[in-house]
């Protein structure tokens, strides 16, 4: 620690502390450690002794001066005599005012003390537990906090109500004194040290994070995000290994220091502990263990027989019925040095954890090609290969391994029995280099593949890619590095990963999952452009890469959208990479201009509701309607597009340029469902694009609210397709499989008479919208010649033929639509009519992956024939009607151009609904 004296800061005081850890062992105290104070600012120092202070071996010091009495001076000392000294008299004089071992166990871990900014009697003191005191030290009282293990307190000095507290779980504020804190559940710091997945759909994320508990977590989830209810924890505890049951993902066994192994049952919420060896270490060094099991100790299962479980301390121990009988399968494959295995800490205080128990078992796998080959690699430095299931075992150290070096991972390669790959680190050595060993023969010979990976930057782990051999992917203290030939050349795949310690990754499907210790699980969605990645790519104008499968279950947004604190969701839909050599120019587009709401279109003489002045306003101001490409408009066809071809060649889904930085144009919003559209990405390399699995939707009426369902078209069927780039004319193709999900149990023919009833109520939607849009077109033309002609003779008749035409419409257009809905809950107030009746039909067709109810059909019958019976009206209004009133217009000889009054103001009238689309 180090502080001022508030009112002089020139004056300090600080606690220096005499420390050493490494791989097994860890000393506290010293002649290194002391109370030293400064009067010139840190220039010179004078160390304090005696005059109060303990006598003997110092260890960790806190202190901590009063704002309000800058010569009250408060000290936390390890020592054989320490505890919570105070100096009234800026430091000359000392007085032990509490030795309670409360406020001053494991002392290397906390040793944190706070002075009250107002109290010169005020005192907090942070240890397992928050304390504070009000009595200058001589007793305290306990503040609760969110979790234990606290280490960081800030308080206000101009109101000291308000905090803020660490702890080994996250931060928190209080504005009440300690009263009551905010939450950590919004910050994703889990320190993870390992992760493994399951075999579910979707599948779930499993690890042990510090001081905190074991998670199994959903990698994706139906809720819109990944939150709370999509987590539990697995039994074990902080620090060790989790392995879900092959056979059950709802059995999961999970580690902990100490040898401990228990089995979590989902099914009962029972957690039974089926350690070898259940006899407690606590508080004991290593040397005097019958079995030394690390921090982590290794538990995996056999790739090849899902009741072998593995599990690891200095020896290797088997079981095959759920942890009640375990068998050694190994001897001790470690250094076995019994000077490194001595109990850990001193001189003052021990602190045997487990953390530092040495000579143990670190990493553990079986090949998933041969049974009974099996690889274990140990803390200090071993590295050992059975061929026979460890009825015979042989040491194939690497030679240049640095000595004493752990090694963290071991990975059996997925392609070549013989091939395994070894990640070793010696940070608590002070080398911060990165090693990684590959063999080809069985550990015969090995190869150090590092060049890429800066020194300074030690590695945790190696994993191969299953797909592509010889791509391999590095978690190490700064980030992930991948290298596609074989760990020859590596380089940084951060992308949006925080730059934080990766102590694990796991290849699961075609996503890369990464265990950081201090920002949660991340998961790389999709390996595909990786898995395809070669050189001659760069020199391509354009490459399509084939997608991975879809699932035909899309996880997409909930209801209202998540909290901060959710897990992000997976893409909704096919994954589809492609890259270009070099950026496409968007054609320029025409600005959009907002159409006209039904009341303000109705056909007046004026162009206006009646005793009105200017139209009338809407509630909220309407948005711009997607503007239409310059090109698209000459005919042309845009530089890039992307379309879905389904198996009988048949276009499904086609999707334009991205709209430019600064062009105008969106899409509209839906109450229920439908995005935006979006553009294709046109930049320099890799592009990502995401399908929705949809269909072409419904035809849309601009800025009219849809109810309890969206004009979004149904979801393509499992099965092949094809996507099918188009740049400057030249086209690329890629198949596409989408996959169903494994979890449902609708047949294929269930989905099947889904989809045709969606397709059925897209089409009739379609009809319906687009009368909709005809018949406000056509009142638009009809206020646009009224405007035209206001103060002509023929201004009167052309006026009355428009009002008989727009009457014949507004009673079809008001069985289709509902024309008083302007914004979302409108409807609440006035009846939807035939085509959100219609949308919302097919959101309950759509609601499951299952087959139509008979009285979604009965629905969808009635609505059809109450349709079919307004579009023969339109059909009438349109053969008779409209022609009637041309007519008019042409016996009245209206020039193509009307001359306006001098000094009359030039008005520009509202584009139709056909113009803007």
């Amino acid at each position: 620690d180090i502080v001022f004296d508030p009112e002089n800061p020139g004056i300090l005081f600080a606690g220096l502390w005499q420390a050493r850890r490494s791989p097994w062992g860890m000393d506290s105290g010293g002649p290194g450690s002391g109370l030293y104070r400064s009067s010139d600012g840190g220039s010179t120092w004078k160390r304090l002794s005696g005059h109060g202070l303990p006598d003997g071996i110092i260890g960790r010091i806190g202190v901590a001066v009063a704002y309000s009495n800058s010569n009250r001076i408060w000290a936390l000392i390890e020592a054989d005599k320490g505890g919570l000294f105070r100096s009234d008299d800026g430091g000359e004089n000392w007085t032990l005012v509490n030795s309670d071992r409360q406020y001053r166990q494991r002392a290397f871990y906390y040793t944190h003390v706070f002075a009250d900014p107002r109290s010169p009697e005020g005192v907090y003191v942070l240890n397992t537990g928050m304390y504070r005191s009000i009595d200058g030290g001589r007793t305290f009282r306990p503040i609760r906090v969110p979790h234990g293990d606290n280490h960081g307190l800030w308080i206000d000095p101009a109101d000291p109500d308000r905090m803020i507290e660490s702890n080994d779980g996250g931060a928190n504020v209080s504005t009440n004194g300690g009263a009551s804190w905010t939450t950590q559940g919004n910050q994703p710091t889990a320190q993870f040290y390992h992760v493994v997945t399951d075999n579910r759909f979707p599948y779930w994320v499993y690890g042990a994070q510090q001081d905190n508990s074991t998670v199994g977590i959903a990698s994706a989830s139906d809720n819109g995000g990944i939150d709370r209810p999509d987590w539990y924890p697995v039994g074990g505890g902080e620090s060790g290994y989790v392995a879900p049951d092959p056979h059950d993902p709802l059995i999961v066994y999970a580690g902990s220091y100490g040898g401990e192994i228990t089995r979590y049952d989902h099914h009962s919420q029972q957690t039974q502990n089926v350690t070898p060896w259940p006899l407690n270490p606590i508080g004991s060094g290593a040397v005097d263990q019958k079995y030394r099991f690390q921090w982590t100790e290794p538990i995996v299962f056999s790739p090849h027989d899902p009741n072998t479980l593995y599990f690891a301390s200095q020896v290797l121990f088997k079981t095959t019925d759920g942890g009640m009988h375990w068998q050694i399968i190994s001897p001790d494959l470690t250094r076995n040095d019994k000077s490194k295995q001595q109990p850990a800490g001193g001189p003052i205080t021990k602190d045997n954890t487990g953390v530092e128990v040495y000579d143990t078992i670190f990493s553990v796998v079986e090949s998933p090609l041969q049974k009974d080959l099996i690889w274990a690699g140990s803390d200090d430095g071993l590295v050992h290969i059975t061929t026979d299931g460890g009825k015979n075992w042989s040491n194939i150290t690497p030679k240049n391994l640095p000595e004493w070096g752990t090694v963290s991972m071991i990975e059996a390669s997925p392609h070549n029995a013989g091939t395994a790959y070894v990640a070793v680190e010696r940070h608590r050595f002070d080398d911060f280099a990165p090693y990684i060993f590959k063999t080809n023969d069985f550990g015969k010979s090995w190869t150090s593949i590092i060049n890429g990976i800066p020194a300074g930057n030690y590695a945790h782990a190696v994993r191969e890619d299953k797909k592509r051999k010889g791509m391999l992917y590095a978690g190490t203290e700064k980030g992930v590095y991948v290298s596609f030939d074989d760990g020859g050349n590596w380089q940084p795949l951060q992308l949006n990963l925080p730059v934080s310690p990766v102590n694990d990754l796991v290849v699961h499907n075609n996503d890369l999952v990464a265990a950081t210790h201090g920002r949660a699980f991340w998961i790389l969605d999709d390996l595909a452009p990786l898995q395809q990645h070669h050189a001659q790519i760069a020199n391509e104008d354009v490459h399509l890469y084939t997608p991975s499968p879809a699932s035909h279950t899309a996880f997409r947004g909930g209801f209202g959208g998540g909290g901060g604190a959710q897990g992000q969701n997976p893409p909704g839909g096919a994954v589809i990479y492609y890259s270009l050599k070099t950026a496409l120019k968007s054609p320029t587009k025409k600005a959009a201009v907002p159409a006209t709401t039904p009341d303000q279109a109705k056909a007046t003489p004026e162009g206006k509701e009646p005793g009105q002045t200017k139209a009338p306003a809407s509630p909220e101001p309407p948005k711009p309607e997607p503007a239409t490409s310059e090109t698209e408009a000459a005919g042309k066809n845009p530089p890039i597009t992307l379309e879905i071809l389904d198996q009988k060649n048949a276009v499904v889904r086609k999707y334009p340029p991205k709209r430019q930085p600064g062009e105008e144009g969106g899409g509209d919003e839906e109450s229920f469902g439908r995005p935006p559209e979006r553009g294709l990405p046109v930049e320099a390399g890799l592009n990502r694009f995401v399908w929705d699995l949809r269909y072409e939707g419904a035809s849309r009426v601009p800025r009219s609210p849809l109810w309890g369902g969206s004009t979004e078209g149904p979801t393509a069927l499992p099965g092949t397709y094809q996507v099918r780039l188009t740049v400057n004319g030249k086209t690329y193709t890629a198949p596409l499989e989408i996959q169903p999900d494994p979890r449902l149990k609708a047949t294929p023919e269930d989905l099947q008479k889904q989809f045709e009833l969606l397709s059925k109520i897209s089409q009739r939607v379609t009809e319906t919208h687009d009368t909709i849009n005809q018949i406000r077109d056509i009142r638009t033309q009809i206020n646009a010649l009224n405007k035209r002609l206001e103060g002509t003779p023929n201004a009167k008749a052309v006026a009355d033929a428009g009002k008989q035409l727009d009457k014949k419409m507004t009673e079809v257009e008001e069985a289709l639509i509902q024309t008083k809905a302007r914004s979302n809950q409108d409807v609440l107030n006035y009846p939807i009519r035939l085509n959100n009746q219609l949308v919302a039909l097919g959101g309950v067709v759509s609601s499951a992956d299952a087959a139509p109810t008979q009285a979604s059909y009965d629905v969808f019958e009635m609505l059809s024939k109450q349709l079919d019976v307004q579009l023969a009206k339109w059909k009438q209004i349109v053969s008779a009607d409209i022609p009637a009133y041309n007519e008019v217009v042409r016996k009245q000889e209206v020039p193509a151009i009307i001359l306006p009054k001098a000094g009359a103001t030039a008005e520009t009238s509202q584009p139709s609904s056909s113009e803007e689309d």
